[in-house]
């Protein structure tokens, strides 16, 4: 999954949206040129990542069905013949 990009103003509340990194990064150092002049850019930059435990239920499914998958093949060979 891609992490997803948020920046904000960290002087006051402006948070550009919509934008890819490269114009956000862009519209802030605007914003910071006719809002706060004088003060170098102190941006806030949100990650967006998956939380630890996300996908938990999808690997316990796979290991379910994998231990099926072994068991129906081990009771194959011992079919009697």
């Amino acid at each position: 999954m891609a992490a997803s990009r948020r920046y904000r103003c960290g002087e006051c509340t402006y948070e550009p949206k919509g934008l890819s990194a490269t114009e956000g990064a862009e519209q802030l150092a605007e914003h910071y040129a006719g809002c706060h002049p004088g003060i170098a850019v102190h941006d806030r930059v949100e990650i967006r990542r998956a939380r630890p435990r996300e996908g938990v239920g999808c690997l316990m499914i796979m290991a379910i069905l994998l231990l099926l998958l072994i068991l129906a093949a081990s009771c194959q060979c011992r079919t009697p013949t």
